[in-house]
């Protein structure tokens, strides 16, 4: 049996032995066998070094720890289990949400048996669940606990304060905290880092449990084998942690991090540039500036995925690539694509007033709508979360980073841009899958925003770009 083989069979194993229902997609090992679509395709081939799920992904299934149910898609938190399962010296963690118990449980099994494990999270979610009063809480925060307490599982922070492992946020600076501490990656023992557009929570990956047709936020993750970005990854979480809870206050988020230029590195042939944010305005290396600059070298196709589109910047690019001739497909999130400050609104022509009665200053609708804008079909409760483009079927930008103005100036962000035709292929596919009976277009739902706008404001008036808005958003 050749060695491919032989690890296959020890992942599928290893699966069963730690309670995981079904193989991933993973790594060539193939889609599991009895996919729900009746016959799975042949997997695709990935990079060495590079594995990818995606959740809601077709041609395999898993069951659901949530609902108990088999659903098609990879089983992106068997995937971070794996990982933690794997270390034997240091776990780094730096996610906006850890509300998986699964995966705290999995955190404080490796911290009992002498492996370093640190978590840094949004200061938003560092305090266990089960101590809040709903009373006290924003209408999003009551719903989120009454969804984790609907798990019946545990509170995942309260799980690794219990075990004693280190946890802090981005109040650690002795600040109210950044935009956003947004990052979504783990590092293992200083060679495998696994990141995307996911946070570790039921809601981004397998549901919510009291909604049950549910079957989480559209999230990837992807799994890379390589020391070298590893010590990228861990170099950033250095910057956020400092010398960590009762130490001297030298963490840094936000703009206090100097966030710095992007960084290339080698994965096994793979050339992946990483960038990390904030920046401030005028700093060249600012994450729309990096975009922008990346989508200027498309050639023939341009395909985007994206959960949050309020980058002025790179609408404005987009129409130059479409005037050259650049096939162009945007998927946007049904919730976001409608807001005033949504760029999506933009290609579609369309001009909607804000809840103010005022144009987004600076708005450019074109005056020619692009075709090729959609909205997938989600089930109820779920977002597209998530934020990747693929140029010229060559190269894949993805990270934890929305196309927003928060990302760029405010949050702790990731960006990749990651060099491979295979691995573009897989991201591709997913545009494909989410493509097939999107809304194209204007979609009923903006049509009704739109004339109840026009009753209310006819036309709008133009902001004042001084007083623009910034694009808060709670993200999942």
């Amino acid at each position: 049996m050749d060695p491919a083989a032989r690890f296959c069979l020890l992942r599928r194993a290893t699966g069963a032995l730690a309670g995981l229902a079904a193989p991933l997609l993973l790594g060539g090992c193939g889609p599991a066998p009895a996919a729900l679509s009746g016959g799975s395709p042949q997997a695709l081939p990935l990079p060495a070094g590079i594995r990818v799920a995606f959740n809601h992904r077709g041609d395999s299934r898993y069951r659901s720890p949530i609902s108990g149910q088999w659903r098609q898609g990879d089983d992106l938190e068997a995937l971070l289990l794996e990982s933690i399962r794997e270390a034997r010296q240091d776990i780094l963690v730096a996610v906006q949400e850890l509300s998986l118990p699964t995966l705290a449980e999995a955190l404080a099994e490796r911290h009992r048996r002498g492996v370093r494990v640190r978590v840094v999270l949004e200061n938003l979610y560092s305090t266990p669940w089960s101590q809040q009063h709903p009373v006290d809480l924003p209408p999003h925060q009551r719903q989120r606990q009454q969804q984790l307490a609907a798990l019946g599982q545990g509170d995942a922070v309260a799980v690794l304060q219990r075990a004693g492992v280190p946890v802090l946020d981005d109040t650690a600076d002795g600040s109210r905290g950044s935009g956003l501490m947004h990052h979504k990656f783990l590092v293992v023992d200083g060679r495998v880092v696994v990141t995307g557009s996911a946070n570790f929570s039921p809601s981004c990956v397998h549901g919510d449990a009291d909604g049950p047709s549910t079957r989480g936020n559209v999230n990837h993750l992807l799994r890379f084998d390589s020391p070298a970005l590893a010590g990228v990854f861990a170099a950033e979480f250095a910057r956020l942690w400092g010398d960590g809870p009762g130490g001297q206050p030298d963490s840094r988020f936000g703009i206090a991090k100097q966030g710095g230029g992007p960084q290339v590195v080698d994965v096994a042939g793979t050339p992946v540039e990483v960038l990390f944010s904030p920046h401030r305005r005028r700093d060249p290396n600012h994450g729309l500036a990096w975009l922008e600059t990346k989508l200027a070298t498309t050639r023939r196709s341009l395909d985007l995925a994206l959960f949050v589109f309020s980058g002025q910047n790179l609408a404005d690019r987009l129409q130059e690539l479409h005037g050259r001739g650049v096939k162009l497909r945007l998927l946007a999130d049904p919730g976001f694509a409608n807001r005033a400050f949504s760029e999506t609104l933009d290609l579609l022509g369309v001009a909607l007033p804000d809840q103010d009665c005022k144009i987004e200053a600076d708005n450019r609708a074109w005056a020619a709508p692009l075709e090729g804008v959609g909205t997938p079909q989600l089930a109820r409760g779920d977002k597209l979360h998530h934020k990747f483009a693929v140029l010229d079927g060559r190269e894949v930008i993805t990270g934890s980073f929305n196309w927003s103005p928060s990302a760029a100036f405010q949050n702790d962000e990731t960006l990749l841009l990651i060099r491979s035709p295979v691995l573009a292929r897989h991201f591709e596919a997913e545009v494909d899958r989410l493509w097939r009976g999107a809304e194209l277009g204007v979609s009923g739902r903006l049509a009704r925003r739109m004339e109840q706008r026009r009753r209310t404001c006819g036309s709008g008036t133009q902001r004042a770009a001084e007083a623009a808005p910034t694009a808060a958003t709670t993200i999942r």
